[in-house]
């Protein structure tokens, strides 16, 4: 086979890159790569990693950043806290975090993959970097690999494989702080561990999920679990920006002879080092094309320029760039398509972020209780009795005063005569709103009622409905 008859055989996108002729898992052993993109990558990665594993740690005014409590239905976000009734709130985020990604992948690729994905970070920049220290280069893995199990390779499997255990320990309890609290976290860890089965339990779960995916799954996660390297081929297009092969600079492929013209020679200025397959930790040939596999981590770009400028060629021949960029020299970021997505973008965010400025402290609920009718009372009064719900979304308890803002009446609470609703909770109680008939001129009665608290500041405003045996005069 020719190289241009091999270069134009698109059979390698029957099946991905990790599997065999054979359906076997084909292991990948990345050669380590080295140059200035995995440099910039490292220092990204460990600013980010310091932000993961100190983020359940840090506080706005006593309160976490950030917290998922899933199983209380309690999130807190930069120190404000949400309840199941700001839920519109968090789709509307979702959305925008939806529309953002659809975009960004639209004009950049992948290069979210490549540089901020968590699963890429802890492989590449963590586990893939002990695997480096402990078992050597990729030759050296490949080797170990094979080799019969003897004292050398017991010592190394076993020194890896408890480093990515403790490593997926703490990552797990890294995780679940974000669940259910720092404090709570590290009242599982230094309590008796019978006193805390569940937390005991969950950690364990998390820490072997963690193991088992960078210890065998590894580069799967990417190729075969990830939904968003499946949807990058309907989101790109050929104006999207990409690690991509320069394959009119590159063609036709031919060893590099010392003192050679390769434009005589009519050969391009890819040698066929092989070196951007050896470092992909995918295992895959940039020089096929965008695919699948490819996470956009420039290992193949800085292999490519060490030796460009080892051979005295321009370096760049893979680089980020786009399909129309290669074909006409016209990398265009913004494209209609682009736009049209953006302006979306910007009215979510725009909404959303009116609702988070505008959103009440209190969520209240006033409804007439249900099957109740109204009571005729003395010196011509009437009364209906009433179910009310207080939830208090703030971190401060709230002493509350519900009054008539539109009519003239009082309350007759049952149980007690004063709302406390405490922080972070809710307070629940019945009343009887009593009125005088004279002030009615309706059956039902729409009335506006306040919530205030002990200054006197209206904190809430809520409607609710009021019976009365009053008769519709005709006109």
């Amino acid at each position: 086979m020719t190289n241009k008859e091999e270069y134009m055989d698109q059979s390698f996108r029957d099946s991905i890159g990790t599997v065999t002729d054979e359906g076997k898992r084909k292991w990948v052993f990345p050669k380590m790569p080295k140059g200035k993109y995995y440099n910039l990558r490292t220092v990204v990665s460990i600013f980010l990693l310091l932000l993961l594993f100190s983020g359940p740690f840090l506080r706005i005014n006593g309160h976490p950043v950030l917290l998922i409590n899933v199983l209380e239905r309690k999130f807190i976000l930069f120190g404000q806290v949400f309840w199941p009734q700001d839920f519109y709130i968090f789709v509307l985020l979702m959305l925008s975090g939806v529309l953002f990604v659809v975009l960004f992948t639209v004009v950049f690729g992948r290069l979210f993959c490549g540089w901020v994905c968590p699963q890429t970070i802890f492989m590449e920049m963590v586990f893939r970097k002990i695997e480096y220290w402990i078992e050597g280069d990729y030759k050296h893995q490949i080797k170990l690999k094979k080799s019969p199990w003897n004292a050398e390779k017991i010592r190394k499997k076993s020194l890896k494989h408890l480093i990515f255990f403790s490593i997926s320990f703490l990552i797990a309890n890294t995780f679940l702080a974000y669940i259910i609290g720092s404090e709570e976290l590290i009242t599982i860890i230094t309590d008796h561990p019978l006193d805390h089965l569940a937390g005991l339990i969950s950690i364990l779960i998390f820490t072997t999920v963690f193991y088992f995916v960078f210890s065998w799954f590894r580069e799967q996660v990417c190729i075969v679990a990830c939904p968003y390297g499946r949807l990058q081929g309907v989101m790109l297009d050929r104006s999207s920006i990409v690690v991509a092969y320069d394959y009119i600079r590159g063609e036709v492929r031919g060893k590099f002879k010392k003192n050679e013209n390769r434009i005589e020679a009519k050969k391009g200025d890819c040698i066929d080092c092989h070196q951007c397959v050896d470092v992909c930790p995918t295992g895959i040939d940039i020089r096929n094309g965008t695919q699948l596999e490819c996470v956009n981590c420039t290992a193949c770009m800085d292999a490519c320029d060490h030796i460009m400028e080892n051979v005295g060629l321009d370096k760049g021949l893979i680089r980020y760039d786009s399909e129309s960029g290669i074909v006409n020299e016209d990398s265009r970021i913004f494209t209609p398509r682009t736009i049209g997505y953006s302006i979306v973008l910007v009215l979510i965010l725009g909404i959303t972020g009116f609702l988070l400025t505008t959103r009440s402290d209190l969520d209240v609920t006033i409804l007439k209780t249900y099957g109740q009718q109204y009571q005729k009372r003395e010196n011509n009064e009437v009364s209906n009795l009433y179910n009310y719900k207080i939830i208090n979304k703030t971190f401060v308890d709230i002493e509350a005063d519900i009054r008539l803002l539109d009519i003239e009446g009082r309350f007759e609470f049952i149980g007690h005569d004063d709302v406390l609703i405490p922080s972070e909770s809710m307070s629940e109680g019945t009343f009887f709103l009593v009125l005088n008939m004279d002030d009615l001129k309706n059956r039902q009665t729409k009335l506006t009622l306040g919530i205030f608290d002990k200054k006197g500041t209206l904190l809430e405003k809520v409607s609710t409905n009021f019976l009365a045996p009053v008769k519709i005069k005709k006109e």
